[in-house]
């Protein structure tokens, strides 16, 4: 619990002219204008907005401290820019000669990029009426303060009331506006809920610092998907787009390696061919060890108890680990067939042959069901080089043949692990 001043009365967002009458009007007879987007020329950043930047959207951005936030921005916001209208970086963390610093080490030099280090957010509106800019960004809102609160920078309050009043200037004005924000230690972006409710669209910038890694991620989206990513890889000189995801995380993977299986995520329109990894190995204590890293741990308690109940695998004496390589993060229940190939691979020292993709979703009865959109994924599949598929029997019915690629059918858990480890 923290005191705050109430704010004076009579004070609040501004109000620039008097507003007509305003009339409901019929859904049919409401016109519709073909969005007019502007491309970053960043195709991950522009597929995860939705095919470009909205102008007059607000766009909030969250992630770890030094995951890349800044990166992505500096390096897309020089291209939104014009001859006639420059862009502007607001900065309340920075001075202006650590982003020259920045700027220099990733090349960045672009004469219609503007920094202010401004906190105040009157004078930034201020200088933004002046400079008329084609978009901003603001990093971080919770740096930003306004005077007609007195609570400190980075209170509840505050966040509200900066966030409303960008809010409200970007839709009068047209311009889009970049909002940077801190994440707490779970991850979520800091500050109140409500903040992600006013803003136009929601990104988290996800990745392991031990990785090069990052993934851009569209948790809320009013112009586009909610489903799509954008992948990166952060080397010196900045961020660079990953065009074939599915290469990049198959690159160092062992072929012989006991524990390891190729599964496909799908990430909006995009399928994605990830190496999950499990390692099985026996305990002296009487509680074992469950861990999961890039996938639900509850998931996998599941899939183990479906492992000891329907083929009669003894995992009770047993520490399990289940990783996602790359720090890919997936949650969707086509993986379920893959953990439960790899945990089996691992106890029963029986490497899976590297050609093979597994899919599917495993029923609490040892039933294989169906998973969606399993045609992009076999098509990716086939495009890397994978010879064979392990699928539902009901997908497999459901498919036209495909060329290049042997697709197994399968009803049953243990009927696919006959395939996989025969």
């Amino acid at each position: 619990m923290k005191e705050e001043r109430q704010a004076a009365t009579g004070k609040g967002r501004p109000v620039a002219m008097k507003i007509e009458q305003v009339r409901a009007t019929p859904i049919g007879e409401i016109e519709v204008v073909g969005e007019d987007r502007r491309l970053t020329r960043i195709s991950e950043f522009d597929r995860v907005l939705g095919g470009g930047v909205i102008p007059g959207s607000v766009i909030l951005i969250g992630g770890d401290p030094g995951i890349g936030k800044t990166t992505l921005l500096l390096q897309a916001l020089p291209r939104v820019a014009s001859k006639d209208q420059p862009v502007l970086y607001v900065s309340g963390e920075e001075s202006p000669r650590q982003i020259k610093m920045r700027g220099q080490r990733l090349g960045i030099d672009h004469p219609g990029l503007l920094i202010l280090a401004e906190t105040s957010l009157e004078q930034i509106l201020k200088s933004v009426q002046e400079i008329q800019p084609a978009a901003m960004v603001v990093d971080s809102i919770q740096t930003v303060y306004t005077e007609q609160i007195t609570s400190a920078p980075g209170s509840i309050s505050q966040v509200q009331e900066v966030a409303g009043q960008l809010m409200w200037f970007a839709k009068r004005a047209g311009v889009p506006v970049f909002i940077i924000g801190h994440v707490t230690k779970e991850g979520a972006i800091a500050g109140p809920r409500l903040l992600e409710h006013i803003v136009d669209t929601v990104l988290y910038f996800e990745g392991d610092k031990g990785h090069s890694y990052r993934i851009l991620r569209a948790v809320k989206n009013r112009f586009g998907s909610t489903n799509e990513i954008g992948v990166f890889e952060m080397k010196d000189g900045g961020l660079n787009e990953v065009n074939n995801p599915s290469e990049l995380f198959l690159s160092e993977r062992s072929q012989q390696s006991t524990g390891s299986v190729v599964v496909s995520s799908l990430e909006g329109t995009r399928p994605i061919l990830v190496e999950l990894q499990a390692l099985v190995s026996s305990t002296s204590y009487a509680m074992p060890k469950r861990m999961a890293n890039g996938v639900e741990l509850n998931r996998v308690s599941l899939l183990l108890a479906v492992m000891e109940k329907r083929l009669g695998l003894h995992l009770s004496s047993q520490d399990v680990y289940v990783n996602i390589v790359g720090g890919m993060r997936i949650d969707e229940p086509a993986i379920d067939l893959g953990i439960v190939a790899a945990v089996t691979s691992s106890l029963r020292e029986i490497p899976i042959e590297p050609g093979l993709l597994i899919l599917g979703e495993v029923g609490l009865g040892g039933e294989v069901r169906a998973v969606s959109q399993v045609e992009l994924r076999i098509r990716e599949a086939a495009k890397m080089g994978f010879k064979r598929c392990v699928l539902p029997e009901r997908n497999l019915n459901k498919l036209e043949p495909l060329g290049g690629i042997d697709l197994v059918g399968i009803h049953e858990v243990r009927e696919a692990l006959d395939v996989v480890l025969a």
